[in-house]
C-alpha cells in the first residue's frame, strides 16, 4: 500500500502529460498561464485575507473570549457540558487551523475517544470556517456587500455546535 501511495501522484502527472500530448496542448505554456492566473487571484484576495487576519488578532487580543467564557461557564456546568470545548466552538468559525490545534490539545488532554474528544471531532465536522470562507471567496470576486451571508453562516455554525452537543450526548 505504501508503494502505491508513493506512485499515485507521479503516475497522475504522467497521465496528464500524456493526455495533453495526445490532445496537442502546449503543456508548458498552459502551465504558465495557470500560474499567472493564480498570482492574479492571490493579488486580488490578499487585502481581504490581510483584513481578516488583522480583525481576528484584534478580537483575540481584546480578551473578550475570556469574558464570554466566564459568563457561559456556569450555564454549561449546570447542563453537564464540558467547558474545555468552548475555545474550539468560538474559534472554529474564524480559523480552521486554530480549531484543529485546539482539537489536538483536547485529544492530548482527554483522548480522542472521550466525550470531549468526540464532541470536538463532531464540532469540527458540523461547522465551517465561515469568516475565512467569506473573506476568501467574496474577496476573490470583489463582493463588498455580503448581505445575509455572515449572519446565515454564523447561525449555521451555531446550529452545528448545538447539534454536535445533542448528537454526542445522545450517542455517547
Amino acid at each position: 500500500m505504501n508503494t502505491i501511495s508513493k506512485l499515485i501522484i507521479p503516475l497522475f502527472v504522467l497521465l496528464v502529460i500524456f493526455y495533453a500530448f495526445r490532445k496537442k496542448v502546449m503543456i508548458y505554456d498552459t502551465f504558465l498561464e495557470g500560474a499567472k492566473e493564480g498570482l492574479i487571484t492571490v493579488f486580488h484576495i490578499f487585502p481581504s485575507i490581510l483584513a481578516m487576519v488583522f480583525a481576528i488578532n484584534i478580537f483575540l487580543n481584546s480578551h473578550i473570549l475570556e469574558t464570554i467564557f466566564g459568563v457561559i461557564s456556569p450555564i454549561l456546568e449546570k447542563m453537564n457540558l464540558p467547558i474545555s470545548i468552548l475555545p474550539m466552538a468560538f474559534v472554529r468559525p474564524i480559523s480552521g487551523t486554530a480549531s484543529l490545534a485546539i482539537m489536538n490539545d483536547i485529544f492530548v488532554n482527554f483522548g480522542p475517544d472521550s466525550f470531549v474528544g468526540r464532541l470536538a471531532s463532531t464540532i469540527q465536522g458540523c461547522t465551517d470556517t465561515t469568516i475565512y470562507v467569506l473573506a476568501l471567496y467574496f474577496g476573490s470576486i470583489k463582493v463588498s456587500k455580503t448581505r445575509y451571508a455572515l449572519s446565515t453562516g454564523l447561525f449555521a455554525d451555531f446550529i452545528g455546535i448545538i447539534a454536535s452537543f445533542l448528537v454526542v450526548s445522545l450517542l455517547f
